[in-house]
Parts: C-alpha cells; structure tokens; sequence
C-alpha cells in the first residue's frame, strides 16, 4: 500500500496539483461516483493467413459498415472498427466487447486480426483500399473524406490501429461536486468540468503511453523505403525500434499532423473550443489548396482544400464529445447541449489481451480521469498546449531511458518521472480506495499497486515486456503468432452477453438501413457536397 508522502520530498509531492481537499470530499461522497460511463472503439486490420492486408471486401456477413450499431470500418475496407454501447459494468463493457470479437473471429473465415497497433508486411506497391460504404451520398461522402486523408498524410498512417475510450461522469457527481440542479441547465457548468479534465491530460496525460505504450517497434516496411531522422536499430528481422520507445503510434511516424499545430485550438472553455474548430474548417490551406479538388478525371482527390475536410481530421489525444443527431456536426452537438463525455484517443492496440484492451487498462484510466476532473488546472495558452507535448514526446521516444525526468510548468525544471509517477498514484490510490469502498473489492487499489512499480522497474511496462517478445520473433513473427492465438482462441468461445440472433438481426438491419438512405437521396452529389461544406 502506497503511504501518500512516504516517498517523496514535499517538493516532489508539489510537482502535481495539490488536490488532498478534492480527494477528502469525494472519499465523504463517494456516492457521487455511482453511473460511470464507459464505451470502448477498438479497431483491428484484417489480415490474410500470411500476414499481408486482406483485399477482400467488408465481409457481407457482418452487415453494412455505414449503419451498423457495433461493427463498422475506419479508414481502409481491410480496418474493422467495433464499437460498444456506454455502459456501466466494466465486466459486461468488455464482454460485449469480446462477444463482437467471438462473433467476427468465427466469420473472417481464413482471415486474422492483427493483434498490433502498427501494420507490418506492406508490400512497396500496396494499393490500400479506401473505405467503401454504398451508394448513398452520406456514403459516397465517408470514402470522399478518406480519400482526402490519403492524399493529405498517405495511407499508411491511416491504417495505424488504437482503442478510443469514452467516458462520463453520472450527473450526480456534477450535482454534488458542482452544485447543477439537472444536465440542461448545468450543461456550462460539466463542460467546463470535462474542459478541466482534458488541459490536466493535456499536463499529465504521458503516463498513460509509458505505462500502456505497445508499439516501441515498427516494421521497415512502414517507412517504404522512406528516411527516419529517429535513430532506429534495425534487427535482422526487418524490425526497426527505439530501446526506450513506448509508442511509436503516437510519434511524428503515426497519427499527427504538422499542419494542425497552428490552429491555436484550446480548451479553455466551449465556445473558444467550437469557435476555433469551426474556423479550422473555413481555413484555406496552401498545401492542400495544390493538390486540387479534381483530377483530370473529374474524380474528387478531397472534400475540400482547407487545413481540415471536417471536423474529425482534427488530430487530438483527447476529444470533447456529444452524441450528434442525424446530420449534425460534432462541433453543433456541443454547442447544443455541451460536453456529455471525453474520448481519450492515446491507448495502443494491447497485444496482451484478445480484444486489444484489458480491464487493468479501463480502471486505470477511470481513477486518472476522476483525478483530472478533481484537480485544478489553470487555463493554458495554445503555446503552453505545444509545450505538454514536449513532455509527450519525451515519454513516446524514451520514456523508459533510466533516470528519465519530466519537465513541470514547460521549460522550468526537470524533475524525476519516477517521483512524479509515484506522487500522481498516491492521488490516484486514494480515488481508488474510495471506487473500490462502492463494490467491497479491491479491483482498483490492486491496479494501482500493480502499475505504480512500472516507475521503479520500467521493465514492467507493457512495451518493455512487449520489445523482449519482438526481439525474438520479430513483429511479423510475434504479430502473426498472436493473430492465430486469438483466432482459435475467440472461434472457439462462447457468446456471454450477444446472442447469435441479436448480431444476425443487427446485419439484417443495418442492410435495410443502408438500403433506406440510398433510397432517400435527391440531390446530385456534387449539390450534397455543397450544402454539407
């Protein structure tokens, strides 16, 4: 058990916010906490017995990819995307999850799901195949977008697999923290709440790659013959890694762009929020404006030539969300009824875990995502918003380096990331004393004591345990090897909480759906386009 100041120095306890009076009031309401929510996206590459992308379509058996509840695709026809409704039992969140894995697992037939947040065996001339959802011009639009992606970043980069968690406070933690009568009227008041959580994981939120960071290694073939300025050591298998690096899926090499850095987007409060995405989405770009709208051909190359085609382009390891009605923008959702949860964007596929996260994983994030709402966070200046990623880039590249320090405040000193780490869990033990008082388990308290010895041992961290495996096999070895594992391993398991009925008659549906929408449209595409921009 962690004693809250043993440890550390009171001057390495004060790198973090104080927030001993934020915890004292909820361990006297713990009751506030009752009504998490939580959802889970999880996306995964098809990939062929061999290893190699699959070129087969979105297998039919699982229905249309644009209306279906729980099984969809992301950028490429081979990315499957699953999806969880929101739900209050970790337990049955990841059951669920399982059970769409179960599911899909027995209908992929001969194909696998890579276990792994990077690809691996892109052949040089790889045509990727953009995402295909029909006719319908909501459709056309989906794959319109992707195409711009591809063209904008290329397509590798899209196909870089993670885990989206979402996340909510009940609405009687806000009454109580915050004194709201009902979410309508206290809508100002959470979204300033959810404002607060995301700027303290802007300034914290690095622990979560060093602790669950699962990609210290790529395959040379993702850089297709491409020059690194990172000092890779290259492996007689093909493989290229950094010996402190804990995600490379959240470098410069994965999911970013550059050319977003000079929106100025902040979070300091709603309206700046909205203001400055919807500015994002009028702002020409010189770049983009070169490629064109057309080719020769008349075939759109993007939807537009400004820094963002829509609102989702926008690159963020956390995300301010609201469930959007039909045809609205994210951006209006919000403007509508406020922030309603947080999409936290920066876990890795886990190559531990079948279905590519583990219950460890979720209640860790639950504590840290309580602390962040609990403990102050000043309003931060999009240059002190560049600056945290400095702090990000640091434990993505070597954040296990021994000795390691983290910078508080940007440039100010440099401090210990192993007294950090252990000041942030003295924090987050007594958040999890106060969950695990509400079930009479010892679930979080065990997490916690778990993880916060991946300070004092970085070995124990997921990518340090994960490189020893990809050293020895290389990543298409061991990313093969755990592909055929959880195959057989999901085909030969049992459905907990779906029924085979309930996921046939979701297919049927989201097909007549599908059907519907395309039955529906009136406009050319090209008056579509025009009215959605």
């Amino acid at each position: 058990m962690l004693n809250n100041n043993k440890f550390f120095s009171e001057r390495e306890v004060n790198l973090i916010p104080d927030v001993s009076q934020a915890l004292s009031w909820l361990e006297a309401h713990p009751d506030a906490l009752k009504g998490i929510g939580r959802g889970i996206e999880r996306e995964t590459l098809r990939v062929k017995p061999d290893g190699h992308l699959a070129t087969t379509g979105h297998p039919a058996s699982l229905g249309s990819a644009l209306t279906h509840k729980w099984i969809t695709t992301d950028f490429a026809e081979t990315l499957l995307e699953f999806i969880t409704p929101v739900d209050q039992d970790i337990d049955h969140l990841l059951a669920f999850l399982r059970d769409i894995h179960r599911h899909v697992a027995r209908e992929l037939g001969e194909e696998r799901m890579w276990p792994m947040s990077m690809p691996c065996m892109i052949d040089p001339d790889q045509d990727i195949e953009l995402a295909q959802y029909g006719s319908s011009h909501i459709g056309q639009m989906k794959t319109l977008y992707r195409q711009g992606l591809k063209n904008r970043y290329g397509a590798l980069m899209q196909i870089i697999s993670g885990v989206h968690y979402n996340f909510s406070l009940p609405l009687s933690f806000w009454q109580e923290w915050a004194g709201v009568k009902d979410a309508e009227s206290g809508k100002e008041v959470i979204s300033d709440g959810y404002l607060r959580m995301i700027r303290n994981y802007y300034r914290f939120g690095w622990v979560i790659p060093y602790l669950f960071g699962a990609s210290p290694a790529i395959c040379s073939s993702f850089l297709q013959g491409k020059e690194s300025a990172l000092p890779f050591e290259r492996s007689d298998k093909g493989m290229l890694s950094l010996p402190y690096a804990t995600s490379l899926r959240l470098s410069d090499l994965g999911y970013t762009n550059k050319s977003q850095s000079s929106l100025n987007i902040t979070f300091n409060n709603l309206a700046e929020y909205i203001k400055g995405l919807k500015a994002a989405i009028k702002t020409p770009s010189e770049e983009f404006a070169g490629m064109g709208m057309k080719d020769e051909n008349g075939d759109f190359l993007q939807l537009n030539t400004n820094v963002l085609q829509i609102e989702n382009e926008l690159y963020a390891p956390i995300r301010p969300k609201r469930v959007t009605r039909s045809g609205e923008a994210p951006s209006d959702a919000l403007q509508r009824g406020g922030i309603e949860y947080i999409e936290v964007r920066s876990l890795d596929i886990n190559p531990f875990s079948p279905i590519g996260v583990d219950a460890n994983q979720v209640r860790f994030l639950d504590l840290f995502l309580i602390w962040c709402a609990l403990a102050e966070a000043p309003e931060m200046s999009s240059a002190e918003l560049a600056c945290t990623r400095k702090n990000w880039n640091r434990m993505i590249l070597e954040g296990r380096k021994p000795g390691q320090t983290i910078a508080m405040e940007c440039e100010k000193a440099q401090h210990q990331l192993v007294y950090v780490g252990k000041a942030l869990f003295s924090d987050l033990r007594r958040v999890a004393e106060t969950l695990d008082g509400q079930s009479g388990e010892h679930h979080y308290q065990e997490v916690c004591d778990r993880l916060v010895a991946s300070f004092d041992d970085p070995d124990l961290t997921y990518s340090a345990r994960f490189l020893q495996t990809l050293k020895a096999n290389g990543i298409g070895g061991a990313g093969l090897a755990l592909a055929e594992q959880y195959r057989q391993q999901l085909s030969e398991e049992s459905l907990e909480v779906l029924t085979e009925q309930q996921l046939s008659d979701e297919a049927l549906r989201s097909k007549v759906s599908q059907q519907e929408i395309e039955e529906s449209d009136t406009l050319s595409l090209d008056a579509f386009l025009k009215d959605k921009g």
